[in-house]
């Protein structure tokens, strides 16, 4: 058995599963399937069995060296940008010059101290991408992370902090519908 293309005049070629067998002293071809609506990758790898070519089972040819959970990470970033703060949405009004990996580093801060709360050298190991226990430094682009930029970046945000503290003076509460009121 063999896979041939036949050329067809005006359309797409037939790709067609094909035996050839002796009628007599006469070789003769017999057309078993037409495979022409097959996807190439399923043609292939049909080529490859009929070949005796050995097929590795999925998962196998190739070892992964290493994994980082992100799931939650994308959860956190997603309420984070919901909120306003990553700062690659909101607009960078108060920023200095060459600030966004700070603030890059300040919402890596916040995300990471909701998710697993630890040390700021800790946090540092965690958001670097040699030594990483998640994907947040990746997703987030920071490469190599030194605990003087997370203490910078924390200082930082001490003083955005005095600059945006919002007044509360004569707000008014809404009650969230989905809060009792027992």
């Amino acid at each position: 058995m063999y896979v041939t293309v036949v050329p067809n005049r005006g359309s797409p070629p037939a790709i067609l599963l094909r035996e050839t067998y002796r009628d007599g002293g006469k070789v003769k071809n017999r057309t078993l399937a037409n495979l022409t609506k097959w996807k190439p990758e399923k043609i292939a790898a049909l080529r490859a069995v009929l070949r005796d070519e050995r097929l590795l089972p999925a998962g196998e040819g190739f070892e992964i060296l290493r994994s980082l959970p992100h799931g939650h990470i994308a959860a956190a970033l997603g309420v984070a940008r919901r909120l306003g703060l990553d700062p690659r949405v909101k607009t960078a009004e108060l920023l200095p010059p060459g600030a966004a990996r700070t603030r890059l580093l300040a919402l890596a801060l916040i995300v990471a101290r909701l998710i697993d709360p630890a040390a700021k050298l800790a946090t540092a190991r965690r958001l670097d991408e040699r030594t990483a226990s998640h994907s947040l430094g990746a997703v987030l682009g920071l490469g190599v992370v030194t605990v003087n930029e997370l203490y910078a970046a924390l200082d930082w945000l001490l003083a955005q902090q005095s600059r945006s503290r919002p007044s509360w003076r004569g707000a008014t509460w809404v009650r969230a519908p989905w809060c009792s009121t027992t």
